[in-house]
């Protein structure tokens, strides 16, 4: 059998276990995880090198997380939403998430649909049955239930965060990968720079930290990225909406940006490897989320192409 290779586009709503499940598919944390809804604003590419084996030449899974499939209702939902549309196009295999847990209404006709406009493969995957109340005498009248709203070629239950039916999940998965061509060296997991993902770890801690209004009015971007062999110096600023929302930010005599940047920084030493000095700042931008320009500016690849075009100008 010849070596298989594809991109497969994990989709659900928010807080159904995408990022959790990307995560352990990987081995490695390349997604934020946090209970509040949309955590994910953009793709996150994760990719699965599996070897050769006794009858198989081996495959690689490039997985692609997308943010929570919702109804946008300002320019940074819409922005999260044409990044859910961008990784349906093209890609070899849809993986509709859903959390079996949670009570199902007709908002889940949505995502179905969403997937049959884009005529791909798509399989149904039941997460979190390991909260269902009834055990497994659940999951029969589930996939009846989740089944009936499309044409899934495989309804898979599974727990990501116990990482159950994961195997038959990926057996399943390759198995409908085309034949094609190893797309990453097999030291490369995700294709994120880990500027990108440093500013993520911080506002995955400004998340857990605050409550309400808070976590979603704010984003974070890095400003300053230096990596030595033993030691790398970044300094980045949270932004904002409120001179509120600052100060609950920043909390009484700084102990709340304190809290944030001591979590972020154990996190990005465990990313890189290595000791980190983290400088963190808070700047307040009015109605960030309605600008399309400033969200624009917040995607990893625009900046990564702004950084790449000023590195490259000759000094005056």
């Amino acid at each position: 059998m010849s070596f298989r290779s594809g991109f497969a586009c994990i989709v659900g709503r928010p807080n159904a276990g995408k990022s959790t499940l990307l995560n352990a598919l990987a081995g490695e944390k390349l997604a934020i995880v946090s209970p509040k809804p949309q955590t994910t604003r953009n793709r996150v590419l994760g990719v699965i090198h599996v070897p050769k084996q006794k009858g198989r030449s081996g495959a690689q899974v490039i997985l692609i997380d997308t943010p929570g499939v919702h109804r946008p209702e300002s320019s940074l939902g819409r922005k999260m939403m044409s990044e859910v549309r961008a990784a349906l196009d093209g890609c070899d295999v849809v993986l509709m998430i859903a959390d079996a847990a949670r009570k199902s209404d007709s908002s889940e006709q949505f995502l179905p649909d969403l997937i049959k406009r884009s005529k791909t493969p798509a399989f149904l995957l039941l997460n979190k049955i390991d909260l269902l109340k009834g055990g497994k005498r659940q999951l029969l009248p589930l996939i009846q239930q989740y089944g009936s709203l499309g044409r899934f070629q495989e309804i898979i239950p599974i727990s990501a965060r116990k990482r159950e039916g994961l195997d038959v999940l990926l057996e399943k998965l390759i198995g409908v990968l085309p034949e094609g061509p190893r797309y990453f060296p097999e030291d490369q997991i995700t294709d994120q720079p880990s500027r990108f993902m440093a500013a993520e770890l911080i506002r995955e801690q400004v998340l857990f930290a605050t409550s309400e209004e808070v976590p979603h009015s704010t984003t974070v971007i890095v400003e300053q990225f230096e990596e030595g062999t033993k030691l790398a110096r970044i300094a980045a600023t949270i932004y904002c909406e409120r001179d509120s929302q600052k100060g609950i930010l920043i909390g009484r005599q700084g102990q709340m940006l304190k809290k944030i940047g001591t979590a972020a920084r154990l996190e990005i030493e465990r990313m890189l490897a290595k000791k980190v000095f983290l400088e963190l700042f808070v700047k307040v931008r009015a109605n960030w989320r309605e600008s399309r320009g400033f969200i624009e500016e917040l995607d990893w690849r625009r900046q990564l192409e702004y950084l790449v075009a000023t590195e490259a100008k000759p000094e005056a």
